[in-house]
């Protein structure tokens, strides 16, 4: 249902009632109104991120809600859409910190095929209503997930941007993981204490402190 090895890692929760509760509410929404991302795109994130490739989390809210934006990864827009305020603030904290050159397109999937889990909390919304499938069931999910995460016997680094992302820490308790904290890359907190955070060589040191290879965060142009 999930794809990759997250169907067995997450076997057990996926027959909760709650879950199989919430899938049917989820099937309902999409017959009866504009559902974002498209069905087959809900766990984008799972498909590019195997569980046992996860090196990076990356904790969004819920997905975009404008025509053609979520593509059911945390923060990324499809090719040729727009880049949304945030993301156009994450690629400036990219480029003061690394000196990566900001991409024309903000699809963040090469990111997730190196082991960067882009996961939102909530993972569907209704058209130009945010936050409507918040508190329907999405949240246990993607909090079992993150515990999941924090099972894991791999060091995992967890950025966690914003006050929704930095309530989800107390989920975070193996000593071995790294969780790096800072405000929400909106345009409404960006500056107070966004940029200049530096999370993208932050995670690259830790990662190549413990021998594992550290991300490239150039997106390249896609021609």
């Amino acid at each position: 249902m999930i794809g990759a090895d997250w169907d067995i890692v997450l076997k057990e929760e996926m027959e909760k009632p709650y879950f199989q509760s919430l899938i049917q509410y989820i099937n309902q929404e999409y017959q009866k109104k504009t559902i974002f991302p498209p069905k087959n795109e809900i766990f984008n994130a799972f498909r590019f991120t195997p569980y046992r490739d996860v090196k990076v989390v990356i904790l969004g809210q819920d997905p975009y809600h404008g025509i053609g934006q979520a593509q059911g990864l945390s923060f990324s827009v499809k090719k040729g859409i727009p880049k949304p305020p945030s993301l156009v603030n994450i690629f400036k904290e990219l480029h003061d910190d690394l000196g990566c050159t900001i991409p024309q397109d903000g699809s963040l999937i090469p990111w997730a095929e190196q082991g960067v889990l882009l996961l939102n909390a909530v993972l569907t919304v209704e058209k130009d209503k945010a936050a409507s499938h918040a508190g329907k069931g999405w949240e246990t999910f993607t909090d079992a997930v993150i515990r999941k995460m924090n099972e894991k016997q791999e060091p995992v680094v967890f950025l966690l941007w914003g006050n929704f992302a930095r309530s989800k820490k107390q989920l975070i308790t193996n000593p071995i993981h790294y969780v790096i904290e800072a405000a929400h890359p909106s345009p409404f907190s960006a500056y107070h204490g966004f940029f200049g955070s530096r999370p993208f060589s932050k995670t690259n040191a830790f990662l190549e402190k413990h021998h594992l290879s550290p991300i490239d965060w150039q997106i390249p142009d896609q021609k």
